[in-house]
């Protein structure tokens, strides 16, 4: 048998057997790429699996006893093809998946993985398998605007605080609009759109929050005066907004959607209070919109007036776990994961909420 140097190839034990922290380490890694697949996703992996260039080392009867879940085949993949093979393996695998993201994350150096998040945006490949491009292109200015009701909403200055500072990592220049009536929100939105239209430069992305009270339809101003969210949405459609043709439209949406609650078990007793607001439950038919609500059709919201609302914290939360390595839609089903597993109390009653995606997204978005 040839010697190999250090780092090239498997390392042994002194009785002949792979050293048990360079398998748990590529189990680890696999398993890192593996947990972000969908259901689906996972069962073409693993028939994909048996199809590869390298010789099989998983029977088919493995990967259906043993592969079922990402952790299973996380260390199946780690067990028979080990190195140097697994990198190839994967990297294959993931190709013929079409997840150019995990794929440039698995042949991405492992420790820049663990190193700290970056705060400034690195530069991505936007080209994927057959030359086609999967991902935004958001090399361009990314521009929000920012709307908060602070009145009678405590923890809304909070919800404030937690949007800027994740705005402010993801490198959106912002614009903000605090405790506006309507006139004011009309005319600072209306300027912002704008703005976008006669900039110069190319605009990458576009992302819009709103936190208010309200009601059916409509986000309430300071004053109780209503301004439709459908209107506001359809200020960035490609017919009033040319600059964002083609262009991602994020609406992040932290308001009630109705007044209906959904009991859970017991869990501690710290009340929570909830905003008035309830829009249409259509998502507009203009492309490349992603508009996330925090709760479903008919549902409060929840917001503590401490700490602020249940999905600014739990965004904040994942983005400082996982940074900018998600796709949108990846990282605020991260986000729902979150929100969904936590039981909260509101006027001493357990409550539950899921948060709720609309897309018309056509490409990934990374910010």
């Amino acid at each position: 048998m040839m010697e190999e140097s250090p780092g090239s190839g498997p390392r042994w034990g002194s009785n002949g057997h792979r050293a048990p922290q360079a398998l748990e380490e590529l189990q680890s890694r696999l398993l890192e790429i593996l947990a972000v697949l969908t259901p689906r996703e996972l069962r073409n992996f693993r028939d994909l699996l048996k199809t590869v260039d390298e010789l099989p080392r998983v029977s088919q009867l493995q990967l259906e006893l043993e592969g079922g879940t990402a952790s299973g085949l996380a260390h199946l993949v780690a067990k028979h093809y080990y190195l140097p093979a697994a990198p190839r393996v994967v990297a294959q695998v993931l190709g013929r998946l079409r997840r150019a993201d995990l794929l440039h994350r698995w042949l991405s150096d492992p420790a820049a993985e663990r190193a700290e998040i970056p705060r400034k945006i690195q530069k991505r490949s936007y080209e994927c398998m057959d030359g086609e491009l999967d991902c935004y292109d958001l090399s361009g200015g990314r521009k929000a605007f920012l709307m908060c009701v602070k009145k009678n909403r405590p923890g809304a200055q909070q919800d404030i605080n937690l949007m800027k500072e994740w705005l402010g990592q993801c490198q959106f220049e912002q614009t903000s609009c605090i405790d506006p009536d309507k006139r004011e929100l009309l005319g600072q939105i209306t300027s912002f759109r704008d703005g976008l239209n006669e900039n110069k430069g190319e605009i990458g992305c576009c992302l819009v929050t709103l936190m208010s009270h309200g009601e059916k339809g409509f986000i309430k101003m300071k004053d109780g005066e209503k301004v439709s969210l459908e209107d506001i949405f359809e200020m960035f459609n490609n017919k009033n907004c040319p600059a964002l043709q083609e262009k991602p439209k994020i609406f992040i949406i932290q308001a009630c959607r109705g007044d209906k609650r959904d009991s859970g078990v017991e869990t501690d007793d710290e009340p929570l209070d909830t905003d008035d607001i309830s829009e249409k439950g259509r998502l507009p038919t203009f492309s490349d919109y992603f508009i996330i609500y925090p709760t479903q059709p008919d549902h409060v919201a929840l917001r503590h007036p401490s700490t602020g609302s249940v999905m600014i914290e739990a965004m904040t939360e994942v983005y400082k776990k996982y940074g900018n390595k998600w796709h949108i839609a990846d990282f605020f089903t991260r986000v729902n994961n979150r929100v969904v597993h936590t039981v909260y109390h509101l006027h001493e009653k357990p409550v539950k909420v899921s948060l709720v995606m609309e897309s018309t997204l056509t490409k990934s978005v990374y910010f």
